[in-house]
This record gives C-alpha cells, sequence and structure tokens, in this order.
C-alpha cells in the first residue's frame, strides 16, 4: 500500500480515480485547488468534519478568495466523505495568479494560451508533488484519460493515450517534468468515459451524470476576452483587414480572437472567412479563405521530452491543439533546442502560443511551444 495525493476536482472522472486507486489498496488523500478567482458563490463547504485545509498551504486570513468552483470543491468532499478517505482544500491563489498572467500576457500578445496543461506542468505534476513530498506521500494521481506503460526497452515509464481516443489527454500533460513519470498515477486511463459514469453509478456517487467542465477554470464568465481586457490596462482594439490589406472592420481588441478563428468576427462579408493571422504592433487583425490557413511547417520552442531527446529528423504524429486529430509528420530538434515539425498534408489553424505535441504510435515524445 503507498500513500497517493489525489487531485480531485469535484468530477465524476477524479471521483472514481478515488475509488479505483482505494480498490488498488492505496491509502489515498484527497485535495481540491482553490484558485482564488472570485466566484458568485461562496466558498463554505458544509456537510464535513474533515478540516479543510492542509498545514503546508495556509488559506487566506480574511477568506475573499473564489474557488473553482464552490459547488464542484462541495462535490469533491461529499465523495471524499462517501469513500472515508480524508479531503482537503489547498489554496493555491499565488500560484495560480502566475498561470493567469500567462494567459492574459499570451493574448494580449496576439496568442493563444493553454492554461490547462500549464497548470499541469506548474501545479498538478508541480506543487502537488512538493505537497505530496511533506506528508510522505510516494505518488501523485489525477483523472486524466491517460495511461502510463512501460516500454519494451525498459527505458521508464512511457506517457501514452488513454483508451478512450475521444477524450485522451495525454497531449496536456507532455510538458510534465520527465522525472515525474515514475511517481505518477493514472487511474482512469484505461477505462472509457462510459465506463467510468457507470462505475460512479455502481457505487452510489452523485456526480456519476455531472456535465465535464467546458470552460477555463478561472475565467468563471466564460467570456475570456472579457477576462483580459479587465487585467490590462493598454487598449488592443484595431482594424480588422484581408489578406491584400483591405480594411473591412474594426475590433474591441485582439484578446478577442485566435488563429483559424470563423465565428464572431464582427464582419460579414458573403463568404466564410477565418483568422488568418494577429498583429499585435498594428493591433490588427488579418482574415482571408481557409486556404490562407495552410501550413506544412512550423517551430516550437521551450520544448520538453519525456524520454531522451530524438537526434537526426525522425518521423511521428504530432498534434497542433487538444481537439485537433494527430497528424503524419517529421520532426527535427535543432542545435538551439527548437523543434522543426513538417506534415506530410497542410494543416488549419496552427496558432502560436498553442502546443505542438510529438506521438509514436500512443507514446508521448513531447512537444514545444509554437512561434
Amino acid at each position: 500500500m503507498a500513500r497517493v495525493v489525489l487531485a480531485m476536482s469535484g468530477g465524476v472522472d477524479s471521483s472514481v480515480a478515488a475509488h479505483l486507486l482505494q480498490e488498488q489498496g492505496h491509502e489515498v488523500v484527497g485535495v481540491f485547488m482553490r484558485h482564488g478567482e472570485e466566484s458568485a458563490a461562496s466558498c463554505d463547504l458544509p456537510g464535513s468534519s474533515q478540516p479543510g485545509m492542509l498545514p503546508l498551504l495556509n488559506q487566506r486570513a480574511d477568506h475573499k478568495q473564489g474557488c473553482c468552483s464552490a459547488s464542484d470543491a462541495a462535490d469533491a468532499r461529499r465523495v471524499a466523505d462517501r469513500l472515508g478517505i480524508p479531503f482537503y482544500a489547498l489554496n493555491l491563489q499565488a500560484d495560480f495568479r502566475r498561470i493567469v498572467d500567462y494567459f492574459v500576457d499570451e493574448y494580449s500578445e496576439g496568442r493563444t494560451p493553454n492554461p490547462c496543461v500549464m497548470c499541469n506542468n506548474w501545479l498538478k505534476f508541480g506543487r502537488l508533488f512538493d505537497y505530496a513530498d511533506g506528508i510522505q506521500a510516494e505518488y501523485v494521481a489525477t483523472g486524466h484519460y491517460a495511461q502510463l506503460m512501460t516500454p519494451a526497452d525498459a527505458s521508464g515509464p512511457a506517457l501514452c493515450q488513454g483508451v478512450d481516443t475521444s477524450k485522451d489527454q495525454s497531449y496536456v500533460l507532455f510538458g510534465i517534468d520527465r522525472n515525474y513519470l515514475q511517481r505518477m498515477l493514472l487511474p482512469v486511463g484505461g477505462y472509457t468515459k462510459p465506463q467510468i459514469r457507470a462505475l460512479a453509478g455502481d457505487i452510489g456517487l452523485r456526480v456519476a451524470d455531472k456535465k465535464d467542465s467546458q470552460e477555463i477554470c478561472f475565467v468563471t464568465s466564460g467570456k475570456h476576452d472579457e477576462f483580459v481586457r479587465a487585467r490590462r490596462e493598454e487598449d488592443l482594439s484595431g482594424e480588422i483587414v484581408t489578406t491584400t490589406g483591405e480594411v473591412v472592420g474594426h475590433h474591441p481588441g485582439i484578446e478577442r480572437f485566435t488563429i483559424g478563428q470563423r465565428k464572431g468576427l464582427g464582419v460579414a462579408l458573403g463568404e466564410p472567412r477565418f483568422v488568418v493571422a494577429i498583429n499585435k504592433e498594428r493591433r490588427q487583425v488579418v482574415i482571408g479563405e481557409k486556404s490562407a490557413l495552410a501550413r506544412t511547417r512550423l517551430t516550437a520552442n521551450r520544448t520538453n521530452w519525456l524520454l531522451d531527446p530524438p537526434r537526426g529528423r525522425f518521423r511521428c504524429t504530432a498534434k497542433i491543439r487538444y481537439n485537433s486529430p494527430p497528424a503524419d509528420a517529421y520532426g527535427e530538434l535543432g542545435e538551439d533546442g527548437k523543434l522543426d515539425v513538417e506534415f506530410d498534408e497542410p494543416r488549419y489553424g496552427v496558432a502560436p502560443g498553442q502546443a505542438v505535441v510529438c506521438y509514436d504510435d500512443q507514446r508521448v515524445l513531447g512537444g514545444g511551444w509554437i512561434e
């Protein structure tokens, strides 16, 4: 039996993960990460006799913080009570502020951030390991749909796609520290989503039918552009122009747009148009036909590898966004550490700021951030 720190979000995946870990004989410690962004609901979580905070991460003295969200925290605590495991809320407000700053800065530069990847890198498989060390826990677990396998060459644990390819979350885990793989547990990765929901119902968890979260946890309004504008004094409004330079409209701020976007452009030209470029210096949003989005090559920086970095040109499949299918490609790591990817067929919607992740079949090799 090992002690395991489990990130509990109040959703069905992490809730069933707690049950599966128990079934495997582990001593599970459930934690809920509070991000400190104000929400409409109170963070008071009645109905449990367990203390709310672990000693490593202290609560703000004024108690004036939102959470991710209060109802999610209540759901997580009820599950913990139902399963008979300790449950604690961790105040990660300062750490989440780093993610919020990154999110705001990227959109303000005309780039498309991925805060979920950063959350995994810095918090779920960063700060939670610090916490696990503080309570002598051997592992950190989450409810991600991904798997850890032992490759034939026994080179150490390999991060692989989950069984349910429609829910696979291996993409958002590419940036974790390779050294953490041997201390990670991903108990739901070997199941499909329907199986997880059915299992939750079988063991009497009320979250069995809870809807999956679709929004960024700290953008409680669901409107990321308003969230960014509220935290920036700089006016980023400007012109909407075509690929030929014709001005066809005006926009309230470049933070409202991402490469490949079709809806919400604020202009009607009779035919579908897409955001094909964002110029921060001129505060321009460039729109064009879908063909203008086609790219067969990209370069990524700040790479991270979950095995020894490949040498020379290598064959792989690569994903340019979480919800994009993997595509056949060649990769090559330059002497400067940057990753060049060349696709067999054009890809559409390659957005600076997003991650490109390389796979060898189901195994995550690594990736980087698109320039």
